[in-house]
């Protein structure tokens, strides 16, 4: 279980509607899978991915998945400088 995704995921949508607060956003993983449960609703679910995609691709290259590349113009993916 990845329980940062749902805490974002609720205090995202908690500034469009108070029953976020109901909802079972989560995410976890499964073997080299990233499982992202989302809202049913088209905006919320517009919301929520917005919030955490930029992290999805770091969490990809953790679990040992391919490596994603983003269009910067459409979302930074935050990946932590090499030391």
């Amino acid at each position: 279980m990845l329980p940062g995704f749902g805490e974002l995921m609720r205090a995202v949508s908690l500034r469009a509607v108070p029953t976020a607060i109901l909802s079972r956003r989560t995410a976890g993983t499964r073997g080299r899978s990233l499982i992202v449960n989302l809202p049913g609703k088209p905006s919320a679910i517009a919301e929520c991915l917005d919030a955490v995609f930029p992290a999805i691709p770091y969490c990809i290259d953790l679990i040992g998945g391919p490596r994603l590349e983003t269009d910067p113009a459409a979302c930074v993916a935050f990946r932590p400088k090499a030391a």
